[in-house]
């Protein structure tokens, strides 16, 4: 018995007829009816009732079917497994990275994977937040890293970091030699904040909000060193999560907002897809061990 004769049995089975079922195999009649004699003869049984409507399994036919589409579904899956085998050897993996993260760190992460995986490669986009999850979404990235908001029930995440965010002001403020400062004392500030694109926009706002304030928003931009530049010449205050703090020139100072304290959660990101290639598993897996493990990412 041969596994063309078992295709061609199984297609007749769901076609009921060998016009159609020639058709879906692109082979002609004669050829199909020859296949299922020569079937029939090897298993010295008869396998289907021929009507003129349609071809009815004998009961040595239902035992072949039940048998058969056992062996398709394993052929299906062994063809599966091979295919993401060759392609954990070969693969571009995209991944969006938000501006305000440590990119030193993802490029020691990505540079540990290739170690164990050289034939796997990446592509790297910088974005907001919102933008990365969209992309994902829509298929155009593969994995992302973003400002934690409202779950979403299409992706997966897998949460690394929990800091809170700190008042960034220059040397020179009014503030600058306090250890802290109430979210409410900076209701008349100028604020330069990170554009629409970025959830820790979003996350500043609300909590303004929530103490009953809007802030004044005199420049958004997309760029980290813009704000730091704009905050150098004393042109508005910003607030910036701790580990950004932590890479500041001397000429800033970094102090602690309360009542309340803002969180700035991060997490990696993807699809969620219970057929995830071989090589996407195995970044999950990887970058969780590295991740877990880290003494806060940005110190790696």
């Amino acid at each position: 018995m041969e596994l063309k004769q078992l295709n061609c049995f199984i297609e007749v089975t769901r076609t009921g007829n060998f016009t159609s079922a020639a058709q879906n195999l692109f082979i002609t009649q004669p050829a199909l009816s020859r296949i299922i004699k020569s079937l029939e003869d090897e298993l010295g049984t008869p396998l289907f009732i021929r009507t003129r409507k349609k071809m009815i399994e004998t009961d040595a036919g239902r035992i072949l079917k039940k048998h058969a589409l056992i062996i398709e579904k394993q052929l299906n899956l062994l063809n599966s497994e091979l295919d993401n085998m060759l392609m954990l050897k070969k693969k571009n993996v995209r991944i969006g990275l938000p501006t305000i993260t440590n990119s030193i760190f993802f490029s020691q992460l990505i540079a540990s994977f290739h170690q164990e995986y050289p034939e796997i490669t990446f592509q790297l986009e910088e974005d907001g937040s919102k933008r990365i999850e969209e992309k994902i979404v829509n298929d155009l990235l593969d994995f992302g890293v973003v400002v934690l908001s409202e779950e979403n029930e299409t992706l997966d995440r897998y949460l690394f970091v929990k800091e809170k965010l700190k008042l960034v002001v220059p040397s020179s403020h009014r503030l600058a030699e306090k250890q802290e400062v109430p979210l409410h004392e900076l209701q008349n500030e100028s604020f330069i904040m990170f554009n629409q694109e970025f959830q820790l926009r979003n996350l500043i706002i609300s909590a303004c909000r929530e103490v009953g304030f809007q802030p004044i928003i005199i420049s958004e931009t997309s760029q980290l060193e813009f704000i730091q530049e704009l905050v150098a010449n004393d042109i508005g205050i910003t607030l910036l999560p701790e580990s950004t703090c932590l890479e500041l020139k001397n000429d800033y100072k970094a102090i602690n907002v309360t009542n309340p304290e803002i969180e700035w959660n991060l997490a990696l990101i993807w699809k969620k897809d219970s057929n995830l290639s071989q090589v996407f598993d195995e970044f999950i897996r990887f970058a969780k061990v590295k991740l877990s493990t880290a003494d806060r990412y940005h110190d790696l």
